[in-house]
């Protein structure tokens, strides 16, 4: 699952850090750093694309309150199953 969401501010290095190490136990990386958007990538189990996509959010929500982050709207979410390819560059 990768999802972004948007600041009203610039993301500092030290919250980016913080959401990596929240996103940790979900197998997660972090980005976002001197951007107005803050983002993870998680790994989820579920039955479904959809229930996929709503327990990752509800993970990157709890991380990104925990990091300190400011509570922005979800700007992309998507999903990949285990048994498809991910782009280069993804």
């Amino acid at each position: 699952m990768g999802i972004q969401a948007q600041s009203d501010r610039v993301v500092s290095r030290e919250e980016v850090v913080e959401l990596a190490d929240a996103v940790a136990g979900y197998d997660g990386i972090a980005t976002g750093i001197g951007t107005s958007f803050y983002g993870a990538r998680l790994v989820v189990d579920a039955d479904s694309r959809e229930q996929a996509i709503e327990k990752a959010t509800r993970k990157f929500a709890q991380a990104a309150a925990q990091a300190g982050l400011p509570r922005g709207p979800i700007a992309r979410a998507e999903a990949i199953g285990e048994d498809e390819e991910v782009a280069p560059g993804s």
